[in-house]
């Protein structure tokens, strides 16, 4: 696999049962690259494990002035050389590239996850920790891809050292060979502990980014309630508290590195004594010496990567798991079974709500959030969880069929949802109404619709460049240059331009003046006209424009007529659309029974 390969056409099925499961499912699906890293670690640390024998023999050439050999030592160092090079460049590229494809592989199933959850995802994962996955989480994971074939290599070499100084020289290889182990898994036992201090931290980090996001996402809010400083007291505490648990992080960390340089230190001591005190007697040659020194000194080079893949696994296995966490959700959904697009009436089996085809439906719900749910449920967005034991609730229908058994992209064409806040990605009007779309609707009109001439002019007003277009004026992130109203009508025209055989809007109108809201609510009805419409609104301007009205209630539709039909006879709905409060609500049944007391 090359970079330039990227992105992947498939990234496959993870393996989600575990954070470890799921960094082998990536390790396997890189076995080629890794392969490829390994040789390439081989040659290179081989190579430079070479370089106390060509040493060793230089230095005995010279005790033993033999000029021959000592060319032939000067030869076997460039030739040691130009491997070493060779062997670390390849390595560079191989391992970055193992890393790269890795991230990649991520990045592009949680885009999958996320197109395919949409709203859910957030419903169940803090905004937040998906951040956290999607930038930190995923280099920790790339890291540990990364540095697991130079591992591998490192533990061959140091295998392959440990043997050759014993066959080499008994007397002193012995010792270094007994050593090796002991130094490799010295680390062992600090590892736990220095886990768990990184679990601490970066579970401190998660949430502290989780607040960041937040604050950020609501700083309009905060600033217009005055809030935004009690929130940054508060991401200031969160932020200090990440801070302390990385120090009690990098402690231990700096204890095992510490570790890792006082017993090579012990043993090389050792080895000069104990060599020194042999070629004192005659039993080896200085040369030998020198080699055995030199080969013991080289292989703190590859003991380090010991280190390192500890501090890459300790680090990316919790990471594995949030990403696992969030990967490992579904819509719970039944297997698609039809992929063609149905019409006909869109219909709710468990509230009972009918939406007749090509008809302009309003839907009234007291609560906002259940008007919400409801809405997500028309689109076949989410679905209720059942309880333990309990029969899974019936889809919703439209034309007969149920949305669970439609394929994703059929049943988006079939029924459009658009959220209460919907989102406008940055760039230019003409980039943001460029959406999948019948060809019916021209973007003038939809535009017309929802009433965004004052939008146009705001943007044109807003180009740096005079008198050009307002659909190429850019919007910033999210269209925070532009009114919440503005923005609305915006997000509704694209809906109207995608034009869906059936179109769910949640309070399209909430953010707009009643002036707009009457034009916006006719010009919605006039170009969805022969269309399936359903809104949900408790706006008396809009009602009175709707074929059909249905109040929910507990649930439940507990009322279907027209708008001044449930006015004079649903007390609820009247109670909805008017805003009384209950003793308002209540007074008109009181009156008659305090006259009936005073006569």
């Amino acid at each position: 696999m090359h970079i330039r390969d990227l992105p992947f056409s498939d990234p496959g099925d993870p393996d989600v049962r575990s954070g470890p499961r799921f960094l082998l499912w990536l390790g396997r699906n890189q076995i080629r690259g890794q392969l490829k890293s390994l040789f390439w670690g081989l040659l290179h640390q081989c190579s430079i494990a070479g370089y106390p024998l060509a040493v060793g023999l230089a230095v005995q050439a010279v005790v033993d002035r033999s000029g021959g050999r000592l060319a032939l030592a000067c030869g076997l160092t460039a030739l040691l050389g130009v491997l070493t090079a060779l062997g670390d460049a390849m390595l560079h590229r191989a391992a970055v590239t193992n890393w790269i494809t890795a991230a990649a592989r991520i990045q592009q199933l949680l885009s999958r996850k996320t197109a395919e959850l949409g709203s859910l995802l957030t419903r169940r994962v803090a905004a937040g920790e998906v951040v956290a996955v999607s930038t930190g989480d995923v280099e920790k994971i790339g890291w540990f891809v990364e540095a697991l074939s130079r591992f591998l290599a490192a533990a061959t070499v140091l295998v392959v050292i440990s043997v050759g100084l014993v066959l080499y020289l008994p007397s002193l290889g012995v010792l270094v060979a007994v050593a090796m182990p002991f130094l490799a898994l010295s680390v062992l036992p600090l590892l736990p502990r220095a886990t768990r201090r990184a679990d601490v931290q970066r579970e401190k980090g998660g949430r502290a980014t989780e607040l960041a996001s937040d604050t950020v996402a609501g700083l309009r809010v905060l600033r217009g309630i005055g809030g935004e400083e009690l929130f940054l007291d508060r991401y200031r505490r969160a932020s200090q508290e990440v801070r302390e648990a990385a120090v009690h992080s990098a402690r231990m960390w700096s204890l095992i590195s510490a570790v890792q340089v006082l017993l090579p230190g012990a043993l090389l001591l050792a080895l000069v004594v104990h060599g020194a005190a042999l070629a004192r007697d005659g039993r080896i040659e200085v040369g030998q010496l020198v080699t055995v020194y030199s080969a013991a000194t080289l292989s703190l080079f590859p003991l380090r990567h010991f280190e390192e893949i500890a501090m890459a696994y300790s680090f990316s296995r919790p990471s594995a798991q949030r990403a696992v966490r969030v990967l490992s959700l579904s819509r719970n959904t039944r297997p698609a079974t039809v992929d063609t697009v149905p019409s006909g009436d869109l219909y709710d089996p468990v509230t009972g709500l009918l939406a007749p085809r090509g008809a302009f439906t309003a839907v009234v719900c007291g609560d906002p959030d259940e008007a919400g749910r409801l809405a997500e449920r028309l689109g076949g967005h989410a679905r209720p969880e059942a309880e333990a034991g309990a029969p899974e609730p019936p889809s919703v229908l439209l034309g007969g069929v149920p949305l669970d058994e439609l394929e994703p992209g059929a049943a988006r064409t079939a029924v459009l949802v658009q959220d209460k806040d919907p989102v406008l990605l940055s760039g230019t009007l003409r980039e943001l109404l460029d959406v999948p779309s019948s060809g019916q609707v021209a973007a003038s009109a939809a535009l017309s619709a929802a009433q965004c001439d004052d939008v146009l002019a705001a943007l044109a007003q807003a180009s740096p460049e005079p008198g050009r277009e307002p659909m190429d004026t850019r919007i910033t992130e999210r269209g925070r240059s532009l009114s919440g109203g503005q923005r609305q009508r915006l997000a509704l025209a694209r809906s109207l331009l995608t034009d869906p055989d059936t179109l769910v809007l949640d309070e399209p109108t909430s953010a707009v003046d009643s002036h707009t809201e009457a034009r916006v609510a006719a010009g919605v009805k006039a170009l969805r006209a022969d269309r399936t419409t359903v809104v949900f609104s408790s706006s008396p301007l809009l009602l009175d424009l709707a074929d059909r009205v249905a109040l929910v209630h507990g649930g439940t539709v507990v009322a279907v007529g027209t708008h001044r039909e449930l006015m004079r006879t649903e007390e609820r709905y009247r109670a909805v659309v008017t805003r009384e409060t209950d003793d308002e609500t209540a007074a008109p049944h009181e009156a008659p029974r305090e006259i009936e007391e005073r006569a």
